[in-house]
Protein backbone atom coordinates (compact mmCIF):
# COMPACT_ATOMS: atom_id res chain seq x y z
CA UNK A 1 0.00 0.00 0.00
CA UNK A 2 1.74 3.31 -0.73
CA UNK A 3 1.87 5.57 1.91
CA UNK A 4 -0.59 8.71 1.85
CA UNK A 5 -2.39 7.34 -1.31
CA UNK A 6 -5.33 5.05 0.10
CA UNK A 7 -6.98 4.43 2.84
CA UNK A 8 -6.23 1.11 4.54
CA UNK A 9 -9.21 -0.76 4.27
CA UNK A 10 -9.33 -4.96 5.99
CA UNK A 11 -12.00 -7.22 5.54
CA UNK A 12 -12.50 -9.17 8.72
CA UNK A 13 -13.80 -12.95 8.32
CA UNK A 14 -15.80 -15.36 10.56
CA UNK A 15 -17.38 -15.47 13.49
CA UNK A 16 -20.34 -17.55 14.95
CA UNK A 17 -19.84 -17.12 18.90
CA UNK A 18 -18.60 -14.45 20.94
CA UNK A 19 -15.17 -15.62 21.11
CA UNK A 20 -14.93 -14.73 17.88
CA UNK A 21 -16.90 -11.63 17.23
CA UNK A 22 -15.87 -9.54 20.20
CA UNK A 23 -12.46 -9.77 20.04
CA UNK A 24 -13.00 -8.75 15.97
CA UNK A 25 -14.59 -6.06 16.59
CA UNK A 26 -12.13 -4.88 19.01
CA UNK A 27 -9.59 -5.36 15.85
CA UNK A 28 -11.63 -2.89 14.15
CA UNK A 29 -12.01 -0.55 16.55
CA UNK A 30 -8.24 -0.31 17.32
CA UNK A 31 -7.46 -0.36 13.65
CA UNK A 32 -10.11 2.88 13.10
CA UNK A 33 -8.77 4.40 15.89
CA UNK A 34 -5.33 4.38 15.21
CA UNK A 35 -5.38 3.93 11.09
CA UNK A 36 -8.85 5.53 10.35
CA UNK A 37 -9.03 2.10 8.36
CA UNK A 38 -12.20 1.14 6.58
CA UNK A 39 -13.27 -2.48 8.04
CA UNK A 40 -16.10 -4.68 6.81
CA UNK A 41 -17.06 -8.09 8.10
CA UNK A 42 -17.75 -11.95 6.20
CA UNK A 43 -19.94 -13.50 8.01
CA UNK A 44 -23.08 -16.32 7.77
CA UNK A 45 -26.36 -15.58 8.49
CA UNK A 46 -26.23 -18.53 11.74
CA UNK A 47 -23.56 -16.64 13.71
CA UNK A 48 -23.72 -13.94 16.85
CA UNK A 49 -22.03 -11.48 14.19
CA UNK A 50 -25.62 -10.47 12.38
CA UNK A 51 -26.18 -8.71 15.79
CA UNK A 52 -22.93 -7.96 16.88
CA UNK A 53 -21.55 -6.72 13.94
CA UNK A 54 -24.55 -4.05 12.70
CA UNK A 55 -24.61 -3.06 16.50
CA UNK A 56 -21.01 -1.48 16.11
CA UNK A 57 -21.65 -0.05 13.17
CA UNK A 58 -20.01 -2.33 10.24
CA UNK A 59 -21.30 -3.28 7.04
CA UNK A 60 -21.77 -7.28 7.46
CA UNK A 61 -21.50 -9.59 4.19
CA UNK A 62 -23.26 -12.92 4.42
CA UNK A 63 -21.90 -15.62 2.54
CA UNK A 64 -23.75 -19.67 2.60
CA UNK A 65 -21.06 -21.69 4.34
CA UNK A 66 -22.05 -23.87 6.99
CA UNK A 67 -20.31 -27.36 9.63
CA UNK A 68 -18.23 -29.54 8.46
CA UNK A 69 -17.34 -30.77 12.04
CA UNK A 70 -20.02 -33.06 14.49
CA UNK A 71 -22.68 -32.80 11.82
CA UNK A 72 -24.77 -35.10 10.08
CA UNK A 73 -23.86 -36.30 6.73
CA UNK A 74 -26.42 -34.63 4.94
CA UNK A 75 -25.55 -31.17 6.58
CA UNK A 76 -21.70 -31.93 5.64
CA UNK A 77 -22.91 -33.05 1.81
CA UNK A 78 -24.63 -29.77 1.89
CA UNK A 79 -21.86 -27.82 3.37
CA UNK A 80 -19.30 -29.26 0.37
CA UNK A 81 -22.31 -27.67 -2.25
CA UNK A 82 -22.48 -24.57 -0.45
CA UNK A 83 -18.71 -24.13 -0.09
CA UNK A 84 -18.03 -22.99 -3.64
CA UNK A 85 -20.32 -20.51 -3.75
CA UNK A 86 -18.87 -19.11 -0.73
CA UNK A 87 -15.36 -18.62 -1.98
CA UNK A 88 -17.06 -17.53 -5.34
CA UNK A 89 -18.95 -14.80 -3.36
CA UNK A 90 -15.89 -13.66 -1.62
CA UNK A 91 -13.90 -13.58 -4.53
CA UNK A 92 -16.79 -11.06 -5.93
CA UNK A 93 -16.10 -8.91 -2.52
CA UNK A 94 -12.56 -8.74 -2.86
CA UNK A 95 -13.14 -7.23 -6.22
CA UNK A 96 -15.23 -4.81 -5.00
CA UNK A 97 -13.96 -3.71 -1.54
CA UNK A 98 -10.32 -4.25 -2.54
CA UNK A 99 -8.59 -5.14 1.16
CA UNK A 100 -5.58 -4.33 1.72
CA UNK A 101 -5.39 -7.05 4.17
CA UNK A 102 -8.01 -10.17 4.78
CA UNK A 103 -8.13 -11.28 8.64
CA UNK A 104 -9.86 -14.59 9.10
CA UNK A 105 -10.98 -14.62 12.86
CA UNK A 106 -11.98 -18.25 12.98
CA UNK A 107 -15.23 -19.78 12.39
CA UNK A 108 -17.45 -20.72 9.31
CA UNK A 109 -16.93 -17.71 7.06
CA UNK A 110 -13.23 -17.55 7.63
CA UNK A 111 -12.34 -20.64 5.35
CA UNK A 112 -14.22 -19.21 2.20
CA UNK A 113 -12.86 -15.82 2.73
CA UNK A 114 -9.14 -16.70 3.70
CA UNK A 115 -9.01 -18.95 0.42
CA UNK A 116 -10.35 -16.55 -1.64
CA UNK A 117 -7.61 -14.00 -0.25
CA UNK A 118 -4.44 -16.67 -0.37
CA UNK A 119 -5.52 -17.38 -4.57
CA UNK A 120 -5.61 -13.74 -5.67
CA UNK A 121 -2.57 -12.71 -3.33
CA UNK A 122 -4.37 -10.79 -0.82
CA UNK A 123 -1.89 -10.49 2.56
CA UNK A 124 -3.64 -12.37 5.21
CA UNK A 125 -3.16 -12.32 8.91
CA UNK A 126 -4.98 -15.80 10.91
CA UNK A 127 -5.84 -15.02 14.21
CA UNK A 128 -6.46 -17.78 16.68
CA UNK A 129 -8.13 -17.44 20.59
CA UNK A 130 -7.80 -21.50 21.20
CA UNK A 131 -4.78 -23.23 22.25
CA UNK A 132 -5.98 -25.63 19.38
CA UNK A 133 -6.72 -24.06 15.94
CA UNK A 134 -10.17 -24.58 14.54
CA UNK A 135 -10.77 -26.50 11.12
CA UNK A 136 -10.65 -23.53 9.44
CA UNK A 137 -7.58 -21.81 10.44
CA UNK A 138 -5.65 -25.39 10.05
CA UNK A 139 -6.66 -25.98 6.49
CA UNK A 140 -5.42 -22.65 5.65
CA UNK A 141 -2.42 -21.77 8.70
CA UNK A 142 0.45 -22.50 6.71
CA UNK A 143 -0.50 -20.70 3.60
CA UNK A 144 -1.55 -16.97 5.42
CA UNK A 145 1.14 -14.16 5.62
CA UNK A 146 0.96 -14.08 9.08
CA UNK A 147 -0.99 -14.70 12.26
CA UNK A 148 -2.03 -13.52 15.72
CA UNK A 149 -2.16 -16.33 18.39
CA UNK A 150 -3.61 -16.77 22.18
CA UNK A 151 -1.81 -19.32 22.84
CA UNK A 152 2.33 -20.47 22.24
CA UNK A 153 0.82 -24.08 21.25
CA UNK A 154 -1.01 -22.44 18.13
CA UNK A 155 1.74 -20.39 17.04
CA UNK A 156 3.22 -23.84 15.41
CA UNK A 157 0.03 -24.32 12.78
CA UNK A 158 1.14 -20.99 11.06
CA UNK A 159 3.53 -19.02 9.40
CA UNK A 160 4.81 -15.76 11.00
CA UNK A 161 2.91 -16.16 14.33
CA UNK A 162 3.02 -13.81 16.82
CA UNK A 163 1.64 -14.27 20.43
CA UNK A 164 -0.57 -11.29 20.63
CA UNK A 165 -3.29 -12.44 23.14
CA UNK A 166 -6.66 -11.66 22.58
CA UNK A 167 -8.37 -8.27 23.09
CA UNK A 168 -9.75 -7.74 25.99
CA UNK A 169 -12.05 -4.83 27.84
CA UNK A 170 -9.94 -2.83 29.21
CA UNK A 171 -11.70 -2.66 32.58
CA UNK A 172 -10.56 -5.75 33.57
CA UNK A 173 -6.55 -4.83 33.53
CA UNK A 174 -7.91 -2.08 36.20
CA UNK A 175 -9.27 -4.78 38.73
CA UNK A 176 -7.22 -5.31 42.27
CA UNK A 177 -7.05 -8.27 44.20
CA UNK A 178 -9.36 -8.73 46.74
CA UNK A 179 -8.36 -8.55 50.66
CA UNK A 180 -8.21 -11.57 52.84
CA UNK A 181 -9.79 -12.27 55.67
CA UNK A 182 -13.34 -10.85 54.68
CA UNK A 183 -16.36 -12.58 53.19
CA UNK A 184 -16.22 -14.69 50.11
CA UNK A 185 -18.32 -14.44 46.88
CA UNK A 186 -17.96 -17.29 44.24
CA UNK A 187 -18.82 -16.39 40.77
CA UNK A 188 -20.42 -19.06 38.28
CA UNK A 189 -20.67 -18.36 35.12
CA UNK A 190 -20.58 -20.76 31.42
CA UNK A 191 -21.13 -18.27 29.00
CA UNK A 192 -23.53 -16.00 27.37
CA UNK A 193 -26.00 -19.59 27.24
CA UNK A 194 -25.06 -20.93 30.50
CA UNK A 195 -23.56 -24.25 31.01
CA UNK A 196 -26.18 -27.41 31.98
CA UNK A 197 -23.26 -29.24 34.39
CA UNK A 198 -22.32 -26.23 36.18
CA UNK A 199 -25.94 -25.41 37.25
CA UNK A 200 -27.23 -28.61 37.76
CA UNK A 201 -24.31 -29.35 40.15
CA UNK A 202 -23.99 -25.74 41.84
CA UNK A 203 -27.42 -26.04 42.55
CA UNK A 204 -27.22 -29.58 44.10
CA UNK A 205 -24.21 -28.68 46.34
CA UNK A 206 -25.25 -25.12 47.22
CA UNK A 207 -26.71 -26.03 50.67
CA UNK A 208 -23.62 -27.92 51.74
CA UNK A 209 -20.68 -25.35 50.14
CA UNK A 210 -23.04 -22.42 52.15
CA UNK A 211 -22.99 -24.50 55.28
CA UNK A 212 -19.25 -24.63 55.15
CA UNK A 213 -18.35 -21.60 54.11
CA UNK A 214 -20.84 -19.31 56.20
CA UNK A 215 -19.60 -15.97 54.36
CA UNK A 216 -19.75 -17.56 51.28
CA UNK A 217 -22.42 -15.40 48.54
CA UNK A 218 -22.32 -17.12 45.18
CA UNK A 219 -23.65 -15.27 41.63
CA UNK A 220 -24.46 -17.41 39.52
CA UNK A 221 -24.84 -16.48 35.53
CA UNK A 222 -27.25 -19.50 34.11
CA UNK A 223 -28.24 -18.31 30.76
CA UNK A 224 -31.25 -17.49 29.29
CA UNK A 225 -32.52 -20.89 28.46
CA UNK A 226 -31.56 -22.06 32.04
CA UNK A 227 -32.12 -19.47 34.32
CA UNK A 228 -35.37 -20.09 35.40
CA UNK A 229 -35.00 -24.27 35.72
CA UNK A 230 -31.53 -23.19 37.77
CA UNK A 231 -33.37 -20.72 40.47
CA UNK A 232 -35.92 -23.28 40.96
CA UNK A 233 -33.43 -25.77 41.69
CA UNK A 234 -31.63 -23.85 43.90
CA UNK A 235 -34.32 -23.04 45.54
CA UNK A 236 -35.72 -26.48 46.04
CA UNK A 237 -32.32 -27.41 47.36
CA UNK A 238 -33.09 -25.55 50.90
CA UNK A 239 -29.59 -23.20 49.96
CA UNK A 240 -30.16 -19.91 51.94
CA UNK A 241 -31.85 -17.62 49.91
CA UNK A 242 -30.13 -14.52 50.73
CA UNK A 243 -27.07 -15.98 50.32
CA UNK A 244 -27.11 -17.09 46.44
CA UNK A 245 -28.44 -15.29 43.31
CA UNK A 246 -29.18 -16.63 39.52
CA UNK A 247 -29.04 -14.44 37.01
CA UNK A 248 -29.63 -15.25 33.28
CA UNK A 249 -27.10 -13.01 32.05
CA UNK A 250 -24.83 -10.45 34.38
CA UNK A 251 -24.06 -6.91 32.82
CA UNK A 252 -21.27 -5.38 33.28
CA UNK A 253 -18.72 -8.63 33.88
CA UNK A 254 -15.72 -6.45 34.53
CA UNK A 255 -17.39 -5.52 38.07
CA UNK A 256 -18.92 -8.67 39.06
CA UNK A 257 -15.04 -10.27 38.57
CA UNK A 258 -13.89 -7.48 40.85
CA UNK A 259 -15.75 -8.73 43.87
CA UNK A 260 -15.40 -12.54 43.11
CA UNK A 261 -12.29 -14.85 45.23
CA UNK A 262 -13.22 -17.68 42.54
CA UNK A 263 -14.68 -17.75 39.54
CA UNK A 264 -16.09 -21.24 38.49
CA UNK A 265 -16.44 -20.96 34.78
CA UNK A 266 -16.20 -22.46 31.02
CA UNK A 267 -13.12 -22.00 29.06
CA UNK A 268 -14.08 -20.48 25.67
CA UNK A 269 -10.66 -18.20 25.08
CA UNK A 270 -12.17 -14.99 25.39
CA UNK A 271 -13.23 -16.05 29.68
CA UNK A 272 -9.28 -17.59 29.64
CA UNK A 273 -8.21 -13.72 28.38
CA UNK A 274 -10.69 -12.18 30.87
CA UNK A 275 -9.41 -14.33 33.67
CA UNK A 276 -5.34 -13.58 32.63
CA UNK A 277 -6.47 -9.91 32.51
CA UNK A 278 -8.75 -9.50 35.79
CA UNK A 279 -5.62 -11.92 37.47
CA UNK A 280 -8.57 -13.85 39.25
CA UNK A 281 -7.96 -17.51 40.46
CA UNK A 282 -10.28 -20.36 38.31
CA UNK A 283 -12.13 -23.69 38.52
CA UNK A 284 -12.52 -24.38 34.83
CA UNK A 285 -14.93 -27.07 33.60
CA UNK A 286 -14.17 -27.42 30.04
CA UNK A 287 -17.29 -27.90 27.37
CA UNK A 288 -16.63 -31.61 26.64
CA UNK A 289 -18.36 -31.06 22.73
CA UNK A 290 -16.32 -28.08 22.29
CA UNK A 291 -14.75 -28.28 18.84
CA UNK A 292 -11.49 -30.29 18.85
CA UNK A 293 -11.74 -29.91 22.56
CA UNK A 294 -10.28 -26.47 22.54
CA UNK A 295 -12.03 -25.66 25.90
CA UNK A 296 -9.78 -28.45 27.85
CA UNK A 297 -6.38 -27.25 25.99
CA UNK A 298 -7.08 -23.63 26.96
CA UNK A 299 -8.12 -24.64 30.40
CA UNK A 300 -4.64 -26.65 30.41
CA UNK A 301 -2.39 -23.53 29.73
CA UNK A 302 -3.76 -21.53 32.73
CA UNK A 303 -3.59 -25.11 35.24
CA UNK A 304 -0.20 -25.79 33.69
CA UNK A 305 1.05 -22.38 34.96
CA UNK A 306 -0.86 -22.55 38.19
CA UNK A 307 -3.18 -20.02 37.32
CA UNK A 308 -6.27 -22.54 37.79
CA UNK A 309 -8.02 -25.63 38.54
CA UNK A 310 -9.93 -27.72 36.04
CA UNK A 311 -12.10 -30.60 36.78
CA UNK A 312 -13.54 -32.79 33.30
CA UNK A 313 -17.58 -32.85 33.09
CA UNK A 314 -17.11 -36.19 33.46
CA UNK A 315 -15.47 -36.12 36.65
CA UNK A 316 -17.19 -32.70 37.83
CA UNK A 317 -19.85 -35.01 40.09
CA UNK A 318 -21.50 -32.97 42.79
CA UNK A 319 -19.16 -34.62 45.76
CA UNK A 320 -15.65 -33.76 43.40
CA UNK A 321 -16.84 -30.74 42.55
CA UNK A 322 -17.95 -29.55 46.34
CA UNK A 323 -14.33 -31.07 47.04
CA UNK A 324 -12.57 -28.31 44.89
CA UNK A 325 -14.36 -25.55 45.87
CA UNK A 326 -14.08 -25.69 49.89
CA UNK A 327 -10.60 -26.77 49.34
CA UNK A 328 -9.72 -23.49 47.18
CA UNK A 329 -11.90 -21.11 48.94
CA UNK A 330 -10.83 -22.67 51.97
CA UNK A 331 -6.83 -21.38 51.42
CA UNK A 332 -6.79 -17.26 50.28
CA UNK A 333 -3.01 -17.98 50.16
CA UNK A 334 -3.40 -20.31 47.03
CA UNK A 335 -5.87 -18.16 45.65
CA UNK A 336 -3.96 -14.89 46.00
CA UNK A 337 -1.03 -17.10 44.51
CA UNK A 338 -3.42 -18.34 41.35
CA UNK A 339 -4.19 -14.48 40.88
CA UNK A 340 -0.72 -13.67 40.54
CA UNK A 341 0.29 -16.34 38.08
CA UNK A 342 -3.11 -15.84 36.32
CA UNK A 343 -2.33 -12.06 35.80
CA UNK A 344 0.94 -13.01 34.29
CA UNK A 345 -0.64 -14.37 31.60
CA UNK A 346 -2.17 -11.57 30.04
CA UNK A 347 -1.46 -9.10 27.14
CA UNK A 348 -2.75 -5.63 27.48
CA UNK A 349 -1.48 -4.80 24.28
CA UNK A 350 -3.35 -7.11 22.60
CA UNK A 351 -5.44 -5.45 19.64
CA UNK A 352 -2.44 -2.55 19.14
CA UNK A 353 -0.42 -5.73 18.52
CA UNK A 354 -2.57 -7.21 15.75
CA UNK A 355 -3.69 -3.91 14.55
CA UNK A 356 0.02 -3.15 13.83
CA UNK A 357 0.71 -6.67 11.97
CA UNK A 358 -2.76 -5.88 9.96
CA UNK A 359 -0.79 -2.45 9.02
CA UNK A 360 2.37 -3.98 8.32
CA UNK A 361 1.18 -6.37 6.05
CA UNK A 362 -0.99 -3.98 4.20
CA UNK A 363 2.33 -1.68 4.11
CA UNK A 364 4.17 -4.42 2.30
CA UNK A 365 2.19 -5.36 -0.38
Amino acid sequence: MAEGKRRLRVLIAGGGTGGHIIPALAIARELEDRFQAEVRFVGTSRGLETRLVPAAGYRLELIPVGQLKNVSLMTKLRTLLDLPLGVARCFALLREFKPHVVVGVGGYASGPAMLAAILSRVPTLAFEPNAAPGLANRLIGKRVSAAAVNFPPAAAWFRNAQVTGIPVRLEFFDIQPRPAGGSLRLLVFGGSQGGRVLNEQMAAIAPRLLEALPTLTILHQAGSRLAEQTRADYAASGALADRWQVEPFLEEMPAQFALADLILARSGASTVAELAAAGKPALLIPFAAAADDHQRRNAEVLVDAGAAVMLLEQDATADRLLDTLLGLLGDPDQLHAMGEKARSLAHPDAARRIADQIRALAVER
